[in-house]
């Protein structure tokens, strides 16, 4: 028997239970991933619908909507359309509705490259209520299952520093208890090391050579959240976007791989031809990177627990060793 269709999915898309249907499709770790088909007119049209349990499941769905419309806003063949989000009216939970995307395995990537080194390069809306760009979100998201806190903030390292590396660690440590040698070489980190290679002042945009601008980020960008349809777009999904550093991106990319040299050389020439190239400090890039690393290895910490913990010491020894005011 096929899937019942919840009236509040029906009724937020304007459809008839009479010639709409719903089956299951594809996977998900933290939700139900389902394809929904509708007729009208003798024309056919697709969906792809996201469910999950409780209020958490609300919250996650949210963020996603808000972050697949920033990154679609900003350049529509990137990412699919989100249509709709809310509270599930037969059932304890959540709903997301958003375009269906046909796909089939990945092409080489250059065209993703380019797509990326627009989004990177595109400042950020100014906020409703803020007078200037910031830092952050209107809504939380969530990297995984782990609750982002986006307030908005000014300065990059502040965000960074708190809303990120600190919030994690605070995460990590509500699941599986407090580890003091983790939470001082986190909080020498956000001391020492954040302020150096991102504070106000030292990291400059490579086009204005001012403090570095918000651009809208993917945020969980690693290869499984990437595709190309069957018409050949290169396309990304499942995201957790912020206003972000255009770098930041980076570190989720470099922590499992699947973008080799070819994808990121694509990148850096696509971000030149659009007057924008490296930022400022370049010798540090690669340090940044680094930096940007340990947050998601932090938070497969916080999820998985297990061997993730050595990568974030890892990262943080390195650069305490490099940039820390006494050395590792």
């Amino acid at each position: 028997m096929p899937p019942k269709i919840d009236k509040a999915i029906l009724s937020a898309l304007a459809l008839d239970a009479a010639t709409t249907t719903i089956a299951s499709h594809g996977g998900s770790g933290f939700a139900s991933t389902l394809k929904l088909t509708s007729h009208k007119d003798d024309i056919e049209k697709l969906y792809f619908v996201k469910t999950g349990r409780g209020k958490e499941a609300g919250v996650m769905f949210e963020g996603e909507h808000t972050s697949l419309n920033a990154i679609h806003n900003t350049i529509p063949s990137l990412c699919p359309k989100s249509h709709a989000f809310g509270t599930l009216e037969d059932a304890d939970g959540a709903f997301l509705v958003t375009d269906f995307l046909d796909l089939k395995g990945k092409g080489d990537g250059l065209a993703l490259a380019r797509k990326l080194a627009v989004l990177h390069t595109t400042p950020a809306p100014t906020p409703e209520g803020c007078e200037t760009p910031v830092f952050g979100f209107r809504v939380p998201t969530c990297c995984g299952d782990t609750l982002q806190d986006n307030t908005f903030r000014s300065s990059w390292a502040d965000f960074y520093g708190e809303n990120r590396l600190q919030a994690v660690l605070k995460a990590g440590e509500k699941k599986h208890g407090i580890d003091t040698d983790l939470r001082n070489l986190v909080e020498r980190m956000v001391e020492e090391v954040v302020p150096r290679l991102l504070g106000d002042g030292h990291l400059k945009d490579a086009q204005t050579g001012r403090d570095v601008r918000p651009v809208v980020v993917h945020g969980d960008l690693w290869s499984g959240n990437w595709g190309r349809t069957r018409e050949g777009e290169e396309v990304v999904f499942d995201a957790a976007g912020s206003y972000a550093h255009g770098e930041f991106e980076w570190g989720i990319m470099r922590m499992f791989g699947g973008f080799g040299g070819e994808f990121e050389g694509e990148y850096w020439k696509e971000r030149e031809r659009r007057g924008w190239g490296r930022d400022e400090p370049v010798g540090e890039g690669r340090d940044r990177e680094g930096l940007y690393e340990l947050y998601h290895h932090l938070n497969h910490w916080a999820i998985f627990g297990g061997s993730y913990k050595g990568g974030a010491v890892g990262i943080m020894r390195g650069l305490l060793r490099k940039y820390g005011e006494g050395g590792e």
